[in-house]
Parts: structure tokens; C-alpha cells; sequence
């Protein structure tokens, strides 16, 4: 599967070849992509034979010959069967070339065929007496997505870039900067065939496809986590307030992990998102751990402030080693190039939202109890 894949949609093939082109050579203007190729190529070379009817008739030979010595040639012919007995199938007796013989060559051309036109001729004639070879291009290769014919355009890329969307951008760019004058410029879609076809459309395939569909799937069960986590806060603490300020400190996990990924020069990938929806199980737990000291220090004449700073300070120090215990964990699998995005997410997820859920978690608390 290529890192970059264009699919070109329109009214017509000429039409998708010359938009295609155009996007070709706004793949070839990038300098980070490389392997730039497309689809329909350049038409390949094939012979095409007539029959000369002015040669038939003065060789005295039947198209119908001709077109049978050809058939044969090419394809061959069954002239018979062995009849084995005993309800067996019969085997076939062919006359016909090996396959890697079925070339148009002198062989091909000096083949006899009868000259029998007039009662009593029995003469014969050479195939290449009565038919004219021409050279010509065949037609473009055609193919179908879903049943529906596409140009394609791939490439890779090359030096620090990684992602396919970095590509995309960019040729976004240069398709924008070209000179399209005589010619409708595509739509570009990120996801979907296009439903009308009497324009030109640019669907994004490819790796694209792969991360778009992997993140938002990961998206919506993401979504379902964090309803499960409400539903079993709001039934814990009898607040549907509560529950929201334990999970504010879930989006603050995207400051350490884009951080991270930064430091590292990583991109931002499938395992980064996985270890960033593990973060919020661990990032909610401690919220709780704080919320639960609160709610249970709280007497009647005690100030809030007193009781907020006696939870950070006591319930610190079994989150601090919970979340170090994570990042330890995870920092043995930082160099491996497949769960590297997994390890920056637990680490620098961990590190920032730990400092930060109890700094917030007080703060925000106080604010909806004042």
C-alpha cells in the first residue's frame, strides 16, 4: 500500500488522465516525495491484422480461411475425440501451438492456407500473402474502485516525514499554485467516493484511509469511555457536577504527550492515540482519589481551603508513585519503533497531568463549591 495514494474521479478517462497529470506533477514539485508513479503508464504496443480483400481475391483464398488459419494459430482447435469406453469422458485431439509460439512472427506469416475460390484450384498460399500487419498503441488500462473507473497517482515519502497528511498538505499547495486554465480543478475529499462524477474529484486513499478510519473508530470508542466513566462517577458520588471535575484533567494528558512527541521528533500515530485513551482510566482514578479525601474531610466549620490543601498534600505522594510506576513501565518500550507513540503518550501523559490534577482538581473544585 502506498504512503500517498491520489484517486482521480471524472466524467471521462481523457479527462481523469489529464487532471491526473496535472496532480502528478504537483507530487513531483514536493521535494519529501519520492517513488512518484501512476496508473495508465504509457499504452503498450500491439500488432493489428486485416485481411487485404484485394489480395484474397487475386490469390483465390476465402476470408473465412483466413480467419480460421488465424483462430488455430492463436488459440488452436479441437479436431476430434478419443473415445476411451467404460462411461469415460473422451480426451480431445487439438491441433494447436505451445503458448510461448503464439507470437505474430515468420512462422506466424508463412503459415499455408488454401487458394480454393474457383472449382478445382488446389493451390495454397502464404498468410502473409493475403493479410496487412500494422503497428499500434492499445488502449489506457482501466481501473475500477468499487465499480467505479479512477486514475490513480502514488508516492512515498522521504526524510523526516512520516505521516501521509504532511504529503497531503503539501501537494494541496501545489495543486492550488498550478495553472489550471482549460481545465476543471478537482475537489479534494478526504474520505468517501464522490457521488457525482461530472466533475473532478481527488479522494485521498492509501495510508490515509488506514489512519482516518483507525482514529475515528478510536474516536467514538474513546467517546464511550469517557460515558462509561460519567455514568459510574455520577452513580459513585450521587452529582452529575462532580463527575465533570473529576475529568477535566483528561485533556490536559494532550500537553505532555504533544510535548513529548515534539522532543522526540515522533509523529503523531494509532499507538499514540491508544496510549492516550489508556490515560484517561489512570488520569480519572486519581481525580477520584482526590475528590473522595475532599468530600470525605469536609466537616461542618472547616474551611474548604484547609481541607483542598491537606488532600493534595496527603493523597500526592500514592499518585506520584502510581504514576512514576506507569512511566517506568513505559519508557522500556520508548525506542521501539512500532509502540514508540504508545510509550510518549504514558510518559509525558503521565508526567504532565499528574503535576497538573493537583494543582486543577482543587481549584476547580473550590470554584463550583464557592
Amino acid at each position: 500500500m502506498a504512503t500517498l495514494l491520489a484517486e482521480i474521479y471524472g466524467p471521462g478517462g481523457e479527462t481523469r488522465r489529464m487532471v491526473a497529470a496535472k496532480v502528478e506533477a504537483a507530487f513531483r514539485s514536493v521535494p519529501f516525495i519520492v517513488d512518484v508513479d501512476n496508473s495508465w503508464g504509457q499504452p503498450a504496443r500491439r500488432l493489428r491484422t486485416t485481411v487485404s480483400t484485394d489480395n484474397a481475391e487475386f490469390f483465390h483464398v476465402e476470408e473465412s480461411d483466413v480467419f480460421d488459419t488465424i483462430a488455430i494459430l492463436n488459440g488452436g482447435k479441437t479436431v476430434g475425440y478419443s473415445h476411451r469406453g467404460g462411461g469415460r469422458q473422451p480426451i480431445p485431439i487439438r491441433i494447436e501451438r505451445k503458448k510461448g509460439e503464439r507470437t505474430l512472427d515468420e512462422r506466424f506469416l508463412t503459415t499455408p492456407i488454401p487458394a480454393n475460390v474457383l472449382p478445382g484450384d488446389r493451390g495454397v498460399v502464404e498468410l502473409g500473402d493475403v493479410v496487412r500487419v500494422a503497428p499500434e498503441r492499445a488502449s489506457f488500462p482501466v481501473f475500477r474502485h468499487n465499480g467505479r473507473a479512477v486514475e490513480m497517482v502514488t508516492a512515498e515519502l522521504a526524510g523526516s516525514f512520516e505521516a501521509p497528511l504532511y504529503g497531503m498538505l503539501a501537494v494541496s499547495k501545489a495543486i492550488d499554485a498550478q495553472d489550471w486554465t482549460g481545465l476543471q480543478k478537482p475537489a479534494i475529499s478526504l474520505h468517501g467516493q464522490p457521488e457525482d462524477e461530472s466533475r473532478a474529484t481527488l479522494l485521498w486513499d492509501g495510508e490515509w484511509e488506514v489512519t482516518w478510519v483507525t482514529f475515528r473508530d478510536m474516536g467514538a470508542a474513546f467517546g464511550v469511555a469517557l460515558l462509561g466513566i460519567y455514568i459510574l462517577v455520577v452513580a459513585q458520588f450521587g452529582s452529575f457536577k462532580v463527575p465533570l471535575v473529576i475529568l477535566t484533567p483528561i485533556p490536559l494528558t494532550f500537553i505532555g504527550i504533544l510535548g513529548g512527541h515534539w522532543l522526540f521528533g515522533a509523529p503523531f500515530t494509532a499507538t499514540s492515540m491508544i496510549g492516550f485513551i489508556a490515560l484517561a482510566g489512570i488520569i480519572v482514578r486519581n481525580s477520584i482519589l482526590l475528590v473522595d479525601f475532599i468530600r470525605h474531610a469536609a466537616s461542618p466549620g472547616r474551611p474548604l481551603g484547609e481541607i483542598l490543601i491537606e488532600a493534595g498534600a496527603i493523597r500526592f505522594k500514592p499518585i506520584l508513585l502510581t504514576a512514576l510506576a506507569a512511566m517506568i513501565g513505559a519508557a522500556v518500550i520508548l525506542t521501539d519503533p512500532i509502540f514508540q507513540g504508545l510509550a510518549i503518550s504514558l510518559l509525558f501523559g503521565l508526567a504532565s497531568s499528574t503535576l497538573l490534577t493537583v494543582l486543577v482538581i482543587p481549584a476547580i473544585y473550590r470554584v463550583l463549591r464557592t
